[in-house]
């Protein structure tokens, strides 16, 4: 018995019988080998279906667990909250603002400048017998350099010697005659005019020997030319002359140059807005100290004061020049030496000093971090006075005070921090700059 025979069916059973009737007609005219096909590629579908729901439910689980174990806002770590999430406590160093005294200096750049240089040349002209003196040497003021053939000076000295000689004689014969002209004229027995002349032979006689006297001092100081010294103390430079060459004088040919070494002093340029606290200093009659530094600007060299400074300001540089000596007991400043230059100009006494590496700038406003109890920072406005390599004197903080001195990247206001251990520097390390003591 069909279904359509059947009163009372179900709704919708006819349409069922033929959709059913549908499929197997259509299903039975797909071949065989297609149907297979068809079966596998709707296996794989639902595979890769399950397949993808299974990824998003494991990532959706390690997101869950990892944010449930991410440490909370305020549960110990006293982090900040920035932009709703929590931040890891920053790792930095520390170090204390303490209470002293600060020196208050002006750099700039100089050289070394011998106190004299001398060029000596040949003043008479002779053949050179002997150099005294090494390349390099060092020498005292009247040491032997140089030696030039003395024979024909000292032939022309003897010859001099003799015309004194004579006439000496000729003015001695005129004052015996001038004291017999008077004993005679004393008894009326020559003329006054005999007596006058003689009077006049002798001032005559005078002047030529005091001539001669001349000749032969003139002639003894080109005899001593011929012995050349050092002039002052010094090192002299490389060799210039040798031993059978022939000098000429008044020629431009040099024999030796002597550079004086010791002392030794140091030109270096200032800006001018430093004058009015250095010229207080000086009228105050305060000697400033000057400390030169290598090139790099980190091995003191030597130390000396400062002597003078120029009447004028260069105004091409806006600098004026200053002059400070210095001993060179060690001869380690050398002429035209580029050095680093450091004036002292004042002291700051009782004031509070901050690690260097703790001051930060904004633009031009400077702060630090102060590390609170709490181990998180507060930004702290100062005004910096002066500093140095190691430490800075500010206004703004009091002395006692934690100040973070690294790991700037990561503070903010109100940022969590830990505070790790300074690393123990050696020994070489400790070396103090001279430029702040604090108590």
């Amino acid at each position: 018995m069909s279904d359509e025979s059947i009163p009372g069916g179900q709704p919708g059973g006819e349409d069922q019988g033929n959709r059913s009737e549908t499929y197997r007609r259509s299903a039975s005219s797909v071949p065989v080998h297609q149907q297979g096909e068809l079966e596998k590629s709707g296996s794989k579908r639902h595979r890769n279906i399950w397949i993808a729901a299974v990824v998003l439910i494991t990532i959706f689980l390690i997101y869950y667990f990892s944010r449930k174990n991410s440490p909370v806002a305020g549960q110990g770590t006293g982090a900040g909250v920035k932009g709703g999430a929590s931040q890891p406590a920053a790792a930095i160093t520390a170090d204390q603002s303490k209470k002293g005294d600060i020196n208050i200096y002006v750099n700039a750049l100089g050289t070394v400048t011998p106190t004299s240089t001398v060029t000596v040349y040949s003043q008479i002209t002779g053949q050179v017998m002997a150099v005294r003196y090494r390349e390099g040497q060092m020498v005292r003021k009247g040491d032997p350099l140089i030696e030039i053939d003395p024979r024909p000076y000292q032939a022309t000295v003897m010859q001099a010697e003799g015309t004194l000689q004579r006439d000496q004689g000729v003015l001695a014969q005129a004052r015996i005659d001038l004291e017999r002209y008077k004993a005679a004229y004393a008894r009326n027995a020559i003329a006054k005019q005999q007596l006058d002349d003689q009077e006049q032979a002798v001032v005559q006689s005078e002047g030529t020997v005091k001539a001669d006297q001349g000749a032969l001092a003139y002639d003894q100081l080109q005899l001593s030319y011929c012995h050349i010294t050092a002039p002052v103390s010094g090192q002299v430079g490389l060799r210039l002359v040798d031993p059978g060459n022939t000098v000429f004088s008044g020629s431009s040919s040099v024999l030796v140059v002597i550079t004086q070494l010791q002392p030794i002093t140091v030109v270096f340029n200032v800006a001018e807005d430093n004058m009015p606290r250095i010229k207080e200093q000086l009228k105050a009659g305060h000697k400033l100290a000057v400390d030169a530094f290598n090139r790099s600007n980190d091995t003191l060299v030597e130390s000396g004061i400062l002597t003078s400074l120029d009447n004028q300001v260069d105004t091409t540089t806006g600098t004026i020049k200053f002059r400070g000596e210095f001993p060179n007991k060690n001869l380690v400043l050398f002429p035209n030496q580029f050095i680093n230059a450091r004036l002292l100009v004042s002291t700051l006494h009782d004031v509070t000093l901050v690690p260097s590496a703790a001051v930060q700038h904004n633009g031009t406003a400077a702060f630090v971090y102060i590390v609170q109890s709490n181990n998180t920072v507060t930004v702290q406005p100062i005004t910096t006075l002066t500093s140095d390599e190691q430490v800075t004197a500010v206004q703004g903080v009091n002395p006692g005070l934690k100040l973070a001195t690294s790991g700037f990247d990561r503070l903010e206001n109100g940022a969590a921090v830990v505070v790790r251990e300074k690393t123990p520097k050696s020994q070489d390390g400790n070396s103090q700059s001279g430029g702040g003591s604090a108590r």
